[in-house]
């Protein structure tokens, strides 16, 4: 599935890429007009268009392709290659940026180093550097690879907004923030923590979102829109959990050692929650909007209010995938 190989150098420019033929075609398709009867030229002699009709994957076809770690199959990167050429061919002014950021990669782990390493890149930050830690780290974990792509399943099947594995990839800040404590998480379990702490500075930076490396988070997830979340030291967040904007998970003062929140598996919360303490948040469970959260919530339980209370209980198993925020209707 990861793309192990590095023949292939990250700097290396488009011209360095292509054949003369085939840089005379790339000049020629992302060249507009302005006679509005003209089409754009298709880029098929550069990125020859295979298997059109682009459709969501299957969950449970993911999560099973998703262990066939040693396998070629990786059908969330085919997909973001295809939409890619089809933007391409759609919209020739990006063709460029399209190719530079996926088409141009061997494999998801270099284009999502590459896409991230150029958000968050600084005078004296070089994004060459930034690219070398994120390929070395991605590659070398199965698990980052795994997460890496259940992610940006969770964006497609729980963000209306989402238009594409593609612009999951490219855009959205709540997938890229995700990735990159994914990376820095690894650098703070060998110990580099001075890194990874630097990583985390950037990450609050550019994306407003602020996770302390060494939280624990799960697989399948959902940062939805992203701007104000955070996570402290001892979190931990399950797998399959969506949560939205503007969440904490906090401590209750200047105590040390655990004292963050639990999150189990399959917990939607909901915007502008504030979760405080070594407390748990049961499976399958539904925080409203703007709740505070200072005591265990029990499984498949709904709680709002300040402080939050349990209102009732969600019969569906994992609330983070319906994404149902209304508690006023059909939850209880």
């Amino acid at each position: 599935m990861a793309c192990l190989s590095k023949e292939r150098c990250w700097g290396v420019s488009i011209s360095k890429m292509l054949s003369e033929d085939d840089k005379q075609s790339f000049m020629d398709s992302t060249t507009t007009t302005t006679n509005s009867s003209s089409t754009p030229k298709r880029l098929d002699k550069v990125f020859p268009v295979y298997a059109l009709g682009i459709s969501k994957s299957n969950h449970s076809q993911l999560e099973q392709l998703s262990h066939l770690s040693n396998s070629p199959q990786d059908p969330i990167w085919d997909a973001i290659r295809q939409e890619a050429k089809l933007v391409a061919e759609s919209e020739p002014i990006l063709s460029s940026f399209l190719y530079a950021s996926i088409l141009s990669h061997d494999c998801l782990e270099q284009a999502l180093g590459f896409v991230l390493a150029n958000r968050l890149q600084n005078p004296t930050l070089l994004a060459t550097q930034l690219m070398d830690i994120f390929y070395d780290v991605m590659t070398h974990s199965k698990t980052i690879q795994r997460s890496i792509r259940l992610d940006v399943q969770a964006f497609m099947d729980r963000d209306p907004s989402c238009l594409s594995y593609c612009s999951a990839l490219l855009y959205l800040k709540g997938y890229h923030s995700l990735q990159v404590h994914r990376v820095a998480h690894a650098l703070w379990s060998q110990g580099r923590k001075v890194l990874a702490l630097a990583l985390q500075s950037r990450i609050s930076e550019v994306f407003g979102v602020d996770i302390h490396p060494a939280a624990m988070i799960g697989e399948g997830i959902l940062l939805d829109h992203g701007t104000g979340v955070v996570i402290g030291e001892t979190a931990v967040v399950g797998n399959r959990v969506s949560m939205m904007q503007a969440v904490t998970l906090g401590g209750t003062g200047k105590e040390v050692g655990d004292r963050h929140p639990k999150v189990g598996e399959g917990v939607l919360i909901g915007a502008s929650v504030t979760i405080l303490g070594n407390i748990k948040i049961g499976h399958g469970s539904m925080i409203a909007a703007g709740s505070l959260v200072l005591k265990d919530v029990p499984p498949h339980s709904i709680v709002a209010g300040m402080p939050a209370k349990v209102i009732g209980y969600v019969d569906e198993q994992d609330p983070c995938l319906s994404m149902k925020h209304d508690v006023t209707k059909d939850f209880i």
